[in-house]
């Protein structure tokens, strides 16, 4: 199941890397719903994000 929601937020976070103040209230979502070792892997997922938007980067505060 963990596996499960740790695709479901990718995905979620592809679909809204358009807006980059949704980008972060999802990204606020996933720190509560995932594994610590799984955000790990979603750090690196967002940092591949930001290199190809960097508006994002702004979201990087919430993943210290």
């Amino acid at each position: 199941m963990a596996r499960a929601m740790m695709e479901y937020t990718k995905t979620v976070l592809d679909k809204v890397s358009f807006d980059s103040n949704l980008f972060c209230k999802e990204v606020q979502k996933a720190l509560q719903r995932l594994l610590p070792y799984e955000i790990e892997e979603l750090k690196i997922f967002i940092l591949s994000l930001i290199h190809q938007n960097p508006e994002l980067n702004q979201c990087l505060i919430y993943l210290k």
